[in-house]
């Protein structure tokens, strides 16, 4: 592999303008992973910075025809080790395809390079008037390539829904260097299988994304936020249970509980921690008299299971602060040391009896877990937290991260809601997806990727049960 990899860089260096393509191994340390604590990873032979497909198309040909690894790398938020470098490998980072190419407010699309940060996207949409609804946590700096990749979702998807329900069609360059459109421009259409949403979530394993066009929306109506407290995360995803059974879609439902409040508090001093053990923080946007309607049923939803407090606040400065806290949960636990992230996803209802297991498996562990969640749609991230150079402490955090992979099966629900599986999930997609799933991933891969090379060894392993 290393001498295969060195002849394909020297090539890329003679092929590609210069500058793209870098050796420096200080640079190529700093794009070797993603920020999942504890995924393996290996140090690339090159880093290239391509500015055009022509880069791309260049880069896969060359490396398929000598068989080395070519890994696709958005901003590196990514929390699965989708990103991580193989030894040998070429890291394709997207950071000067960043450019939005298109928006037409009459088609509401827009046409983006991989590169682009999903807040740009949402800040150049709204000057038209229109929205980019999809918003994970990492917006600020994540990519939409990156977020296409692992079909992100965010805050405000247990509406609206996630990156693939806006996609409408991708540049791709695929096999062994072909350039291909997938998808469509239309409001409909149904010619052949939908390869556009087969690359979306596929964690650069089927190809390397180029362009991207994705559906808009009009700005929607003012939201009307709702807050609750409560002593305990079980009577908390009661009130989560509640509100589905309610019939309420909220624009946002959102929990976020005591350790993260702490965390937050200690390092911003918001005063979170106040008035309870667990906040939940739900939004409606429905227009008009509708949208009180909404949020008043949300308050009674609250308080209906024992709230310690609850209101609608009138406060939109307040409010924004409220949601800006709980972006802020991951990277202030990232303060107290190495954070294990998890991603799993339950039916709304068993969100309760979910959070009851997570919280046994914490004790029984003798692991810090704290817990904020996408909870209306029941995107828990339970995130374990240790101690640095604690090895018992991470073992025990490992087992403890298998265990609610495991619960999460049993109650009906998936590995992954918007992480993705990359490396940390693979046993878990084996006892998800079973035998005769797994073979169907692995002769799909290996029709669009016949020379192997696309993010080889994430996911899935490629020719078999994993041992690991």
């Amino acid at each position: 592999m290393a001498v295969m990899s060195e002849e394909v860089v020297a090539e890329l260096e003679r092929a590609l303008p210069a500058g793209r393509v870098v050796r420096d191994a200080d640079v190529l340390a700093s794009y070797a992973h993603d920020e999942a604590e504890w995924a393996p990873y290996g140090r690339p032979a090159a880093l290239v910075r391509p500015r055009e497909t022509a880069d791309v198309r260049e880069v896969v040909a060359r490396c398929a025809a000598r068989g080395v690894p070519v890994v696709a790398r958005g901003a590196g938020t990514g929390l699965s080790g989708g990103a991580n470098a193989l030894d040998g490998c070429v890291v394709i980072s997207f950071e000067a395809m960043n450019a939005v190419l298109k928006i037409d407010p009459d088609e509401r699309l827009a046409v983006v390079q991989p590169g682009v940060v999903n807040d740009d996207l949402r800040s150049a949409c709204a000057e038209y008037g229109l929205w980019y609804p999809p918003d994970p946590a990492s917006a600020p700096w994540s990519t939409i390539g990156g977020n296409v990749a692992t079909n992100a979702g965010g805050l405000c998807c247990v509406k609206y829904g996630v990156t693939r329900d806006y996609v409408l069609g991708l540049e791709a360059v695929v096999g062994r260097g072909d350039v291909v459109r997938l998808g469509r421009r239309t409001a409909k259409g149904v010619a052949g299988y939908d390869l556009a949403g087969l690359m979306v979530g596929s964690e650069g394993t089927l190809g390397i994304i180029t362009e991207i066009t994705v559906r808009l929306r009009g700005t929607r109506a003012a939201e009307r936020t709702v807050v609750g407290y409560f002593d305990s995360l079980v009577t908390a995803g009661e009130a989560v249970a509640a509100v589905a059974a309610a019939g309420i879609v909220p624009s946002a439902l959102e929990l976020i509980d005591r350790h993260c409040l702490r965390a937050v508090d200690e390092w911003r001093n918001m005063g979170l921690t106040d008035g309870g053990d667990v906040l939940l923080l739900g939004r409606c946007d429905a227009p008009g008299q509708a949208g009180e309607e909404e949020a008043d049923a949300m308050l009674a939803c609250f308080e209906s299971v024992g709230a310690t407090w609850s209101a609608r606040s009138t406060d939109a400065e307040e409010a924004e602060a409220l949601f800006a806290a709980r972006r802020l949960a991951y990277p202030a636990l990232e303060r107290l040391g190495p954070v294990l992230s998890e991603d799993i996803c339950v039916p709304k209802m068993l969100v309760p009896e979910m959070l009851a297991r997570i919280e046994r498996i914490a004790g029984e562990h003798d692991t810090h877990i704290a817990n904020i969640a996408h909870a209306g749609d029941g995107n828990l991230h339970p995130l374990m937290i240790t101690s640095p150079d604690d090895e018992p402490a991470r073992l025990r955090a490992q087992a403890a991260f298998e265990r609610i992979i495991d619960e999460a099966i049993d109650l009906g629900g998936t590995v992954t809601g918007e992480h993705g599986v990359g490396l940390l999930k693979r046993r878990g997609l084996e006892d998800e997806a079973g035998p005769v799933v797994l073979d169907m991933h692995r002769a799909i891969k290996q029709a669009l990727d016949p020379a192997g090379i696309f993010n080889p060894g994430k996911v899935f392993a490629v020719d078999g049960p994993l041992n690991s």
